[in-house]
């Protein structure tokens, strides 16, 4: 399973590529077979300290850090990013790597399938919600592997999966306040229920220049309608 992780990041010798979480380095491991030098960020002193025992710097570069703070900006411009995500960090960690989408080349993690069911979600499906809208207006993404729990030892009681996450390019983006487009999508989901004339709080006159149907739901409008009500909104 390790080798068709990597095999599907397909790294080549002159990647920037940075890890996240490694760990004992199961996956470090996997990647330095394949190319001659490998960041990571590891919070935990201990295995942080044990990575850098087995690997010389010149070949892995250590960084004890929390990734929830670590500073992406700082990272190569066309970074690859991998890792394991753990699940309690994984939500706000992947709203964070989105503001930092332009500087990467793609992402490829493995999360809880659940996570990456949502993330990869369609309009109207039990699946989407706040998580598929705002990181599919920032980034394109397919559903890669999915990974028994008999993968790991010790088996963990739900499956994982693998996805990749490839930056929509500047010039392709839309141009939204992303300060408006998050206060929408959440107060949208959080009355995923309601009807969209109750949840948004939109005048009669907004859904007929949207050319929405009032009597729709959140979870109806794909992320560009999203993106449209903020631009109406940011007027």
């Amino acid at each position: 399973m390790l080798r068709r992780i990597v095999d599907s990041i397909a790294p080549a010798g002159d990647d920037a590529i940075v890890e996240i979480g490694p760990g004992e380095g199961a996956l470090t491991r996997e990647l330095l077979a394949r190319i001659p030098h490998l960041a990571a960020i590891e919070i935990d002193r201990d295995l942080a300290a044990r990575l850098a025992e087995e690997f010389p710097p010149e070949r892995l570069t250590v960084h004890r850090a929390d990734a929830l703070e670590f500073d992406f900006s700082a990272l190569p411009r066309g970074a690859r990013l991998v890792g394991n995500l753990p699940y309690n960090i994984s939500t706000p960690l992947l709203f964070r790597l989105a503001e930092h989408a332009t500087g990467f080349r793609d992402l490829h993690f493995m999360l809880q399938r659940e996570v990456v069911d949502r993330m990869v979600a369609k309009p109207s499906t039990a699946d989407y919600g706040r998580l598929s809208v705002m990181l599919q207006t920032r980034f394109r993404m397919k559903k890669l592997l999915t990974v028994a729990p008999g993968a790991f030892r010790p088996p963990p009681k739900v499956e994982s999966a693998v996805v990749r996450m490839e930056p929509i390019a500047d010039a392709e983006l839309p141009k939204v306040d992303g300060k408006i487009l998050a206060d929408l999508v959440r107060r949208a989901f959080s009355a995923r229920r309601k009807t969209l004339r109750n949840a948004l709080g939109l005048e009669p006159a907004d859904f007929v220049a949207l050319d929405l149907d009032p009597k729709l739901r959140p979870e109806n409008l794909s992320p560009s309608e999203y993106v449209r009500i903020s631009q109406l909104l940011d007027r």
